[in-house]
């Protein structure tokens, strides 16, 4: 308890947990305030996310290598899978499918930007491996071509056009999972030399195993009673901020979840091991799309008041696709500047705003 009381204090972050039991509090108090539970809600899974990511960390660090990388692999994005199934459960598909395009983009745009926009101002040029971003890159343009499957068959307007994506949307996912699985194979066994890094840091102390799994359990009911809260208030407060779901969950969504990632990767770029800070932005991009993405599709059939498909709104494809395709770019290299990150994050910006202003159109079920 005292190493995380020690964290706690040390950590601004982690600060706005005091917010958490207020939400809690609040929703039984004033329910129909949904405006005010929602600003609660987005500040309170703010340190959660950084809570589990320390523990994620911790018990990752003591099981070895390659069932460490397996955990942080899974455990990485547990925020962001919380909260989209208990959308799925509320049958908000469209909140579902922003959140995952959002987290794709924004990692691989905003969260990579940002990185070598803060090295870049500190070190004049940056290397790293791109070993990384090269696997990372080519996960995702497969992903992306698995999302272009499904519109593109309701495109064609098929009889029983809405069960013939559904059924592709199923097998699509299974196959995602499939990949993913070789790919953390390739990653952290048969290839493992490729992805090694040069930098050297100090060794980093991690909690104890045991504070840390009991965090894990306490902090994931914790996220899924705050992400319950954000559900039910996300709808009637977008309203009043003038936002559509798809933005709420495009943007708020996945910089909330991610925002534990991003504080991570922010601070390796400023050390100088732009490695850790690619492997983040990138590797959590590449799991969304394989992995929480197919996972949510299987869910929607247990969870969901209906099944969901991965037929995306045409917007959310492109963007996917066009973040898939300049972080292919960008990460050829090896090498970086500050300028590098500026062209991401503006790219990420016009993509808020023009879903801001032009959010998509209804789509139908699934």
């Amino acid at each position: 308890m005292q190493t995380l009381l020690k964290e706690i204090r040390h950590n601004p972050l982690l600060w706005l947990l005091v917010v958490v039991p207020i939400v809690l509090v609040a929703e039984k108090a004033v329910p129909e305030a949904h405006t005010f539970l929602f600003v609660l809600a987005v500040l309170a899974i703010v340190p959660l996310a950084a809570l589990l990511s320390h523990a994620t960390e911790a018990v990752a660090a003591k099981t070895g290598d390659a069932v460490g990388g397996l955990l942080n692999a899974t455990l990485g994005n547990l925020t962001e899978l919380i909260i989209a199934v208990t959308a799925l459960h509320a049958g908000q598909h469209m909140l579902v499918k922003a959140s995952i395009a959002g987290a794709i983009v924004t990692n691989a745009l905003f969260m990579l930007g940002a990185c070598l926009l803060l090295g870049g101002l500190r070190y004049h040029v940056q290397e790293y491996n791109r070993a990384g971003g090269r696997l990372y890159s080519a996960l995702l343009l497969m992903a992306t071509v698995a999302l272009l499957a499904p519109s593109a068959v309701a495109d064609l307007d098929l009889a029983h056009g809405a069960v013939l994506t559904q059924k592709l949307s199923t097998g699509l996912a299974a196959l995602l999972i499939i990949a993913y699985g070789l790919g953390l194979v390739f990653s952290l066994h048969t290839h493992k030399e490729f992805f090694a890094s040069d930098e050297h840091g100090e060794a980093e102390a991690h909690w104890p195993i045991g504070l840390a799994v009991g965090m894990l359990l306490v902090v994931t009911v914790l996220v899924a009673l705050v992400s319950e809260i954000f559900v039910e208030s996300v709808q009637k407060a977008a309203e009043t901020f003038g936002m559509s779901p798809a933005f709420v969950g495009f943007i708020i969504v996945s910089i909330v979840g991610a925002a534990a990632e991003m504080a991570v990767a922010f601070s390796a770029a400023r050390r100088n091991r732009l490695d850790m800070s690619v492997s983040i932005a990138l590797g959590s991009a590449s799991q969304i799309a394989l992995f929480v993405a197919p996972v949510l599709v299987l869910l929607s059939y247990v969870v969901g008041p209906t099944p969901m498909n991965l037929q995306f709104w045409p917007g959310a494809v492109t963007m996917v696709m066009i973040s898939a395709v300049m972080a292919t770019f960008i990460t050829n290299s090896g090498r970086s500047a500050w300028f590098i990150g500026v062209l991401l994050v503006f790219v990420y910006a016009i993509f808020a705003m023009t879903l801001y202003v032009i959010p998509p159109a209804a789509q139908g079920p699934g």
